[in-house]
């Protein structure tokens, strides 16, 4: 066979299309098994959503056994006037401290990154800090961790921000 004869021309066309196919079907198939993926992570956004709102709800009730089985063993807490580990945070829930009275969560942002998971929300806070009321805006900073028995929060950090402050998505 020379490199014009019609059967070469054929052959190396067929060996083409079946390359071509080759790739398309692969590519399909990669398509097909990220999209339950997808649906995947928009349910466990949502997971996480309802868990930190929960959380929120369990601070101004000052649930502190709910709270201590979400907390992770070595988390941490930013705030205004200072950083502690998850006794200490228990400690000032459970004695007033600070009582989350109510967070009116204006924005929630969550990105899931295979077993982490964060959490942004801008919310305003109603506390009484040693029996002062106060309202502060904050952004907050969750990063929570799937563990074999759930979500368990890492950190949880307060951003003083204005008022007019938005989540970059």
């Amino acid at each position: 066979m020379t490199a014009n004869d019609p059967k070469r021309t054929l052959a190396h066309r067929t060996l083409k299309v079946d390359d071509y196919m080759k790739k398309l079907l692969i590519s399909l198939f990669w398509i097909v098994l990220s999209t339950p993926s997808f649906a995947q992570d928009s349910v466990t956004e949502q997971e996480i959503r309802d868990l930190s709102s929960a959380k929120w709800q369990w601070m101004a009730d000052k649930d502190v056994t709910k709270l201590a089985m979400l907390f992770h063993e070595r988390s941490k807490f930013v705030h205004m006037s200072g950083t502690w580990k998850k006794d200490e945070e228990l400690d000032i829930i459970e004695t007033g401290n600070i009582w989350y009275k109510s967070a009116d969560v204006h924005d929630v942002a969550v990105e899931v990154f295979d077993d982490t998971a964060i959490v942004w929300n801008r919310i305003t806070l109603q506390a009484v800090v040693r029996g002062t009321e106060v309202s502060n805006e904050f952004t907050v900073t969750e990063v929570y961790r799937k563990q074999t028995d759930g979500w368990k929060l890492l950190d949880l950090t307060f951003s003083s921000v204005r008022d007019t402050h938005s989540i970059a998505r």
